[in-house]
């Protein structure tokens, strides 16, 4: 940033600039090539980018970068609508964001439909507000449901191995790819919606690492490849947080590995296949059923190795 862009890295540096908008800059510029971007870059100080608010500043980076290259501005646009993708992650207060990367005047469409049918909505008298409509309204046409509180939903129930014993005995409730949900408002799930519930008691260790679970189908296999994926969560490669696509053996089938929670891991497609390259070796240290969480290390066909353990369960 500080080459192609110098102006606007000093203003940034200077505190004149806030991050947001030096981000929209590097962003909107990013398709120009070095001097056209310099160029472009001093064009937005003159303009007084300065001054502007977030979606000022990116209109009017927009506009300088469409001008100084009309050509790669447009083909730009074609190839990032290759791009286009949904995406959910969970936000606090027990809310998930789900957003959508779209071409423009689909996106625009989606909301134009929205809007529409929640001001007919509102005329009824409707006492929810306009938010709460679109939102519902979202959630009502995507799954087809009469309600938008009509959604199928499992619960998982932590609990230690010794409440086998006690099959009253409860933890805390979590909603997978979500995390814990306190129990007043796991209640109200139950209680509101109209769809489809299940419940899994999930048992774990002393260190509360899970190490088994009721099965949700006959299959074996179905039902531990779940509980791999509820241990962790995302790619177990090091520094990869990735969602999980394979189930991998630790130690390999071809070698003997068994297909067990503690021979498993989650990882994703590409994590899968580097492991096959020769020269990578992976180690299982912990299995995760005393007081440490399942360890593994991996190493590199440079001779290092990294560490990965599995993450406490919400």
């Amino acid at each position: 940033m500080w080459f192609d862009l110098p102006q606007t890295y000093t203003l940034l540096s200077a505190g004149e600039l806030s991050e947001q908008i030096a981000d929209v800059v590097v962003t909107e510029t990013r398709h120009l090539d070095a001097d056209t971007r310099r160029r472009v870059d001093a064009q937005l100080i003159r303009a007084g980018i300065t001054g502007m608010g977030l979606k000022a500043a990116a209109m009017c980076a927009r506009r300088h970068a469409y001008q100084a290259d009309p050509r790669a501005y447009v083909e730009r646009g074609r190839t990032e609508r290759r791009n286009r993708r949904l995406r959910l992650r969970p936000a606090p207060d027990t809310m998930a964001i789900l957003t959508g990367y779209l071409p423009v005047e689909q996106g625009v469409a989606c909301y134009a439909a929205l809007s529409r049918h929640t001001d007919a909505t509102v005329a009824t008298g409707d006492t929810r507000t306009r938010d709460q409509i679109m939102a519902d309204t979202l959630v009502e046409r995507l799954t087809g449901q009469a309600r938008a509180t009509d959604i199928n939903v499992e619960l998982q129930i932590m609990m230690p191995l010794e409440a086998l014993l006690d099959p009253d005995s409860g933890r805390a409730a979590a909603m997978a790819g979500h995390g814990p949900l306190p129990a007043d408002v796991t209640k109200e799930i139950l209680a509101s919606s109209q769809g489809r519930k299940w419940w899994r008691r999930l048992f774990t260790s002393p260190s509360d690492q899970l190490v088994a679970g009721d099965p949700h189908r006959r299959r074996f296999d179905g039902w531990l490849n779940k509980l791999i994926a509820l241990r962790d969560h995302t790619c177990r490669d090091p520094y990869c947080d990735a969602p999980i696509r394979h189930h991998d053996h630790i130690t390999g089938w071809a070698n003997h590995g068994a297909t067990t929670l503690t021979n498993g891991r989650g990882t994703c497609a590409r994590g899968n296949y580097v492991r096959e390259l020769p020269g990578w070796h992976l180690t299982l240290v912990h299995t995760g059923l005393d007081r440490q969480p399942h360890t593994t290390v991996t190493t590199t066909p440079t001779g290092h190795h990294y560490l990965s353990r599995a993450p406490m369960p919400p």
